[in-house]
């Protein structure tokens, strides 16, 4: 017996994406948008070609897809970010799983990632994966503000073809993120107790880049590898620049 499938698109703000997405899934029993406060024309374009739009404050990725995922009609689901794409190889892999009564609980799916519109095929991208198609009676988003991945009880397999990931159109955008992004991340070292040491501050981000520029390759890419990993170093700069101010901040006072 066929499953049927639900899919998911979280949005906010983004008209230049979602025709895309959504005529990318429309294979789907049932395409569901969660929205979080667009100002665009994102919510007039997901209410004329997706089955419901839901709409929700949002918290973090984790959270508002948590929200929204139990309030999908099917069991089966695939959760699709407004800045991906489903190739038809991959729609044609998804049907062969929910037909097959052997299937697992939960697939990873691995991305073809582009970055201002440049492939990249190394500095560690080209093992990006993430697990967006499983029963949702078995599994959740764990609770991380960043880099949250769905936790499945039970038995994960992995797909073959991929999902096509549009990251950032441009520099604006990349920045217009990443003072959220850096915030949550220093929370999350936060709540696990790692502090930024002086070692941390100085070492990890150099770390960075000389693993994805210089061990997994990323100076294949051009200036478009020099400009990745460079950002991806002063990124892990400022979550633990970040922490750090967190640190030395005075304690506030009781509540009265």
């Amino acid at each position: 017996m066929t499953e049927l499938l639900s899919v998911l698109v979280p949005t906010k703000n983004e008209e230049p994406n979602i025709r895309a997405v959504l005529e990318s899934v429309r294979f789907a029993r049932e395409v569901v948008v969660v929205d979080s406060g667009s100002t665009d024309g994102t919510l007039a374009i997901a209410r004329s070609m997706a089955d419901r739009v839901l709409e929700h404050e949002y918290v973090n990725s984790a959270a508002q897809k948590n929200w929204a995922i139990p309030q999908l009609t099917h069991r089966w689901i695939l959760i699709v970010d407004a800045d991906e794409r489903v190739t038809p190889e991959l729609r044609a892999e998804i049907e062969r799983v929910l037909m097959d009564p052997a299937r697992l609980d939960g697939y990873w799916i691995r991305r073809d990632n582009h970055f201002l519109g440049q492939p990249i095929r190394t500095a560690g991208w080209q093992r990006d994966k993430v697990l967006r198609l499983f029963d949702r009676t078995k599994g959740a988003y764990e609770p991380l503000h960043v880099h949250a991945e769905v936790v499945i009880q039970g038995r994960v397999g992995t797909l073959q073809n991929k999902l096509v990931h549009h990251t950032y159109r441009s520099l604006d955008q990349y920045f217009e993120k990443f003072g959220r992004y850096t915030r949550w991340s220093a929370a999350d070292l936060k709540a696990r107790g790692v502090r930024a040491s002086g070692m941390r501050l100085l070492v990890r981000p150099w770390l960075r880049f000389l693993r994805m520029y210089v061990l997994e390759g990323g100076f294949r890419e051009g200036r478009a590898g020099i400009v990745l990993c460079m950002l991806a170093a002063f990124s892990v700069f400022t979550k633990y620049a970040r922490r750090w101010e967190d640190e030395i901040q005075p304690p506030k006072p009781p509540a009265p």
